[in-house]
């Protein structure tokens, strides 16, 4: 009897041990615009879920995905108003429909033992997970406006489905935002398979990582104007991705084992190449008879699509590296491919037509991890208990978009971080009056992308901008801390508001941001919406109460060891609520500036959008590693434009456009998507800087039209050495990269899918 109670005993223990906190905490989180009891997160189990592979549970998902039943599903554009987060304990759940999460929808797995989505023999429908349905000929959601979800920490399992029926794992057009992480895919290994395991036919992404595909006709099936994808490992694929189109993509760490073929980057024919580029690195492709097939070769048209970066490409028994309409271009076989590539290249000077191998980047030391440049997953604190979280609501913060949660919000971050704690910022839209200090040891984690509002008359004055989170009291304090998932943004007019402002220099492991987000209006809460903001084309006038930030995050001098990965920070363009996405106009004055003097930065995956003076800003740094960036200017530039209201700031290294736009002809006085200024070891992965509009006119952006919604689009400035940048994308800007006022290349030499592509760009 003892022996049996001891047994109970243990048993328990390592339930408790196993189990993950997310399960086990009170969950608080509040959504203050849902109406009253609107609960954020559901546990399936809740629902009726039994999760014992025997059960077919799809009813109970659904209703845990759509309690209650006015969540933002058929005919709805968007909105931030009614966030989930669904939670699956460990289990086999039987699906016999496709599960689809509503907008703003997370859904999250036990990571230490993840939840498996097995699909019925007789299972119907587009995706065991369908992330954007056709209810009709067209998606539910306008792909490029699907922002704010997420799913990891899954198995999804087709194998219940017979190999010659078409089945698909999950379906995915999203853009910004949005990521799938920790999941895998298991799909039958029959010769007559024809499963897909991911498809994605549009969107604007975007971000992955730690995908696992097993089996399959094909692993992922793809098109997007960008990604980055980090740790993709393909087992067994009759082809491990088919690129259906694209503007650029980045593979980081990718592995491809035992598959008929890799990368197939054929779609159009070598007449209409439909897939503008892929970069990849640090990767390994074994016993796969083709890594790489292409259509890339002399006369295919656009001129510079199917151009590939190959750059610390492990190869193990692959005959064919990479091969062409008329045979092998890249032999293979068991070596490492230090670096190839095949487009335009400027070293500076071109554009030059190259295929062949490339001299490496020349990588610094504190750049690099094991294999290749340093990454690291987000943490998920997996191996924490209960215990070891703290609330903010239960520490008096409302998160209520009212109330002033300044001294809660600032009482529970130095409480969990002086305990050792991870800070759970329950789900709420959190008001703070003034500056929150983060001290070094800070865990932050969100619930459903919550959101820190910086309001009222502390971030008032452009003259003397604060921040609204400052991470370490001053620019070098020592220290780590780690953010992941949530939203900064303001309320009301905020033009002196810096939204985070990084001080912190990290020695050993960095400090990290994950899915932490920036959104200055366009959302119920923000009063920037088309209530007030609602835009004016053809108007120069400023209207004071729509100037929304002063600059979205700073990186101060003494700064250094910070990894950002699927980081968007975002300047809306359009009311998220609206039934129509109606545009607004509201002002940010700066995206991302980096001036730390140190360095050491990994941008991983991220965006900065629609801000006045620039997106991304380099100033007096070095050692920066960033995979496909990606910018939008502004849509109301030029008018007004980059001048007001936002004076130019020395100090800031700010672009004084009313000088240096002197003798320049065009829309001259447009946000920089990205400026470089006294920097070096710049090491860019892809790039796509766009300009899709004159003054809400998107008559500008189009080959026929000359491309010309502004003049120029990328910088170099002063004293600039070894900039690398692969696959630089631009769209709607007559020059692609300049150097101190004079342009390097210019769009109609290099045109492309969409955008205009210079494969290799090199400063020297």
């Amino acid at each position: 009897m003892r022996f049996q109670t001891l047994l109970t005993a243990v048993i328990s223990l390592t339930i408790s041990v196993n189990a993950y906190w997310l399960q086990d905490i009170s969950h608080q989180g509040v959504a203050p615009f849902a109406g009253s009891g609107y609960t954020v997160f559901r546990n399936v189990k809740d629902f009726g879920a039994k999760g014992d592979g025997v059960t077919d549970d799809t009813a109970a998902i659904t209703a845990a995905m759509n309690t209650p039943d006015n969540r933002c599903l058929q005919g709805c554009a968007s909105t931030t108003t009614k966030p989930a987060v669904v939670y699956f304990p460990s289990g086999t759940y039987l699906i016999s429909k496709s599960i689809v999460p509503p907008y703003f929808t997370q859904m999250v797995g036990d990571p230490n033992n993840r939840p498996v989505l097995k699909a019925t023999a007789n299972f119907a429908g587009f995706g065991l997970v369908d992330g954007n349905p056709y209810y009709t000929e067209n998606l539910n959601w306008v792909s490029t406006n699907v922002f704010y979800r997420q799913i990891r920490n899954f198995v999804i399992d087709t194998t219940g489905i017979a190999p010659a029926t078409a089945a698909t794992g999950i379906h995915w057009p999203t853009s910004q935002a949005t990521s799938l992480i920790n999941v895998e895919f298991n799909m039958p290994t029959d010769p007559s398979v024809v499963h897909v395991g991911l498809f994605i036919e549009s969107g604007s992404g975007g971000f992955m990582s730690d995908l696992t595909f097993n089996g399959g006709a094909t692993g992922a099936s793809m098109g997007n104007q960008q990604y980055t994808m980090r740790n993709l490992v393909f087992n067994n694929c009759q082809t491990a991705i088919i690129q259906l189109w694209n503007w650029g993509w980045t593979y980081i760490g990718l592995q491809i084992n035992n598959c008929g073929k890799g990368i197939d980057i054929t779609a159009g024919g070598s007449s209409a190449i439909a897939t503008g580029s892929i970069t990849v690195i640090d990767s390994t492709f074994k016993d796969t008879p083709v890594g790489i097939t292409s259509v890339f070769q002399a006369g295919s048209k656009p001129d510079t699509a199917g151009s590939i970066v190959l750059e610390n490409l492990k190869l193990q028994n692959v005959p064919v590296a990479v091969q062409g309409p008329s045979g092998t271009v890249l032999a293979g076989g068991s070596t490492t491919i230090a670096g190839w590539g095949q487009g335009h290249q400027y070293t500076p000077d071109g554009p030059k037509t190259f295929q062949g191998s490339i001299t490496p980047n020349n990588r610094p030391a504190s750049l690099l991890g094991d294999n290749g440049y340093y990454s690291r997953s987000k943490p998920q604190y997996a191996n924490l208990a209960a215990s070891d979280i703290v609330s903010a609501r239960s520490s008096g913060a409302k998160g209520d978009a009212s109330t002033d949660d300044t001294a809660a919000l600032q009482s529970a971050i130095n409480s969990a971080a002086s305990a050792g704690k991870v800070l759970f910022l329950d789900h709420g839209i959190y008001k703070v009056t003034n500056t929150i200090s983060i001290p070094a040891g800070s865990k932050i984690v969100g619930e459903g992308y919550p959101i820190i509002v910086a309001s009222g008359s502390t971030f008032g004055d452009m003259n003397n901008p604060k921040p609204m989170l400052k991470v370490g009291a001053n620019s070098g304090d020592a220290g780590q801390v780690e953010f992941s998932d949530f939203v900064v943004g303001t309320q009301g007019a905020a033009p002196g508001a810096i939204l985070i402002e990084w001080n912190l220099a990290s020695s050993g492991t960095p400090s990290g941001m994950w899915d932490v987000h920036a959104r200055v209006g366009g959302f119920t809460g923000s009063q920037l919406t088309i209530a007030e903001c609602l835009k004016q084309p053809g108007s120069g006038n400023i209207d004071s109460k729509c100037i929304g930030a002063y600059m979205l995050m700073h990186v101060t001098s003494k700064a250094s060891n910070l990894y950002m990965e699927n980081t968007w920070l975002w300047t809306a363009d359009h009311d998220i609520e609206d039934a129509t996405n109606t545009q607004i106009t509201v002002y940010s004055g700066r995206g991302l500036l980096i001036e730390s003097t140190v360095g050491n930065f990994w941008l991983v995956g991220t965006a900065v959008e629609h801000n006045h003076l620039y997106n991304y800003q380099l100033v007096s740094t070095k050692n920066i590693f960033a995979s496909m960036l990606q910018t939008e200017t502004p849509y109301y530039q030029p008018t007004p434009n980059a001048v007001k209201p936002f004076p130019a700031v020395a100090a800031l290294k700010d672009p004084d456009f009313s000088a240096s736009c002197n003798g320049v002809s065009g829309n001259c006085a447009n946000a920089w998507g990205l400026r470089v200024v006294d920097s070096t070891d710049i090491f860019i992965y892809g790039a796509g800087h766009y300009s899709f509009f004159n003054n809400y006119s998107t008559t500008c952006s189009t080959v026929d039209a000359g491309e010309n919604c502004q003049s120029r689009i990328v910088s170099l400035e002063g004293s600039v050495k070894n900039v690398n940048i692969y696959a630089l994308n631009t769209i709607g800007s007559l020059s692609m990269i300049d150097r101190d006022g004079q342009s390097l290349a210019k769009w109609q030499d290099n045109v492309n899918v969409f955008p205009a592509n210079v494969m290799l760009f090199r400063t020297g």
